[in-house]
């Protein structure tokens, strides 16, 4: 068990660490933090949070460095985390107000975020497999090509283009509608998507339009159940590969195919205030042993989602904390709001 005054050491190596990218000393401790013992005390606390693993001296420095450890123990034992400034809270206000939809929020979102961290911002699509088809439309383009419009009871808006065989008159699309309509408006997703699959697979449709219009549709459904990320900000990474030991083409290769994140993020335990941070060698299962992601929950009509932050260990965890649960909050309100409207 760590004593208060060492906690209070580990504390100060990792703010002055990431602050200063510099292997911190005890008489550096000595200056900067306000502890009232010698540099000689400093040494002895450090000695006890190496040999515990929480701090590592880097070559021959007399500095030391966090762990992946000790940066878990500093985030587990913050005693709050620390609001953003008037001027942050404006800023996600003034950037975030009066989207397009839910998708352009989530777009809004994530390049806010990574202005506000410097970090690779993440924002979890809620599943939307829950709600309910209200509209379908389709909108002829030209000889070959249909546009494809359908809508849910959580605003969700889906547009695809269906390509149309040769044949396909312009009559055929009323027909085709005719057909889909009763099939999805008024179901849930699910079911919804179901009906469209199982329509698709029989015999006896005369209209040569709707495998057409029912592909097209089944693919936005399949979309719809599906889980998605929203990200920004991959070029950071490149920007401080200093901070990385090794390679970081599999932080890359996670943001490009997204499946590894989801199911990093579905694993991550949240807090009572809906925080949740995953560090270091605590992700080397899904190949991220080298970054850390801190994330929030918000919370939208059909179920909770995340948003969060991706980057190196050496990161200030209190403010990408804060950002995060700050942004979440907001999207929450936006959509509550929208709701009720």
């Amino acid at each position: 068990m760590v004593s208060d005054r060492r906690l209070r050491v580990l504390q100060a190596i990792v703010t002055d660490f990431v602050d200063t990218h510099e292997p911190v000393g005890s008489r550096t401790i000595v200056e900067r933090h306000a502890f009232g013992v010698s540099a000689a005390t400093i040494r002895n606390d450090m000695a006890v949070l190496e040999e515990e693993d929480l701090i590592a001296q880097t070559h021959t420095s007399s500095g030391r460095v966090p762990t992946d450890k000790g940066y878990r123990a500093f985030v587990d034992h913050l005693a709050d985390v620390r609001p953003l400034s008037p001027a942050q809270r404006s800023a996600i206000e003034t950037f975030l107000r009066d989207p397009a939809d839910l998708d352009d929020l989530l777009s809004r979102t994530v390049r806010l975020l990574t202005q506000l961290t410097g970090q690779v911002a993440l924002v979890q699509y809620p599943s939307f497999s829950r709600a309910t088809v209200t509209h379908v439309q389709l909108v002829r383009l030209d000889v070959r090509r249909a546009l494809v419009i359908m809508v849910t009871d959580t605003g969700r808006v889906s547009q695809s283009i269906a390509i149309l065989p040769p044949e396909a008159a312009s009559s055929d699309l009323d027909i085709a509608l005719a057909m889909v309509q009763p099939l999805v408006v008024g179901s849930p997703v699910r079911i919804a998507a179901e009906r469209v699959r199982a329509a698709r697979g029989s015999s006896g449709h005369p209209d040569p339009a709707f495998a057409a219009i029912a592909a097209a549709i089944a693919d936005d459904l399949e979309e719809f159940r599906q889980n998605r990320l929203v990200m920004a900000g991959s070029a950071t990474l490149a920007q401080r590969a200093g901070d990385f030991r090794g390679s970081i083409h599999p932080l890359l290769e996670a943001i490009e195919e997204q499946v590894t994140l989801l199911k990093l993020m579905s694993e991550m335990a949240d807090d009572d205030e809906g925080l949740a941070t995953s560090i270091g060698r605590e992700n080397a299962a899904f190949g991220l042993g080298e970054a850390s992601i801190v994330t929030s929950t918000y919370d939208a009509t059909v179920g909770r989602a995340r948003v969060g932050l991706m980057g190196p260990t050496r990161m200030d965890y209190p403010q990408n904390l804060a950002a995060a649960r700050a942004v979440a909050r907001y999207l929450t309100r936006v959509l509550e709001e929208d709701e009720r409207r």
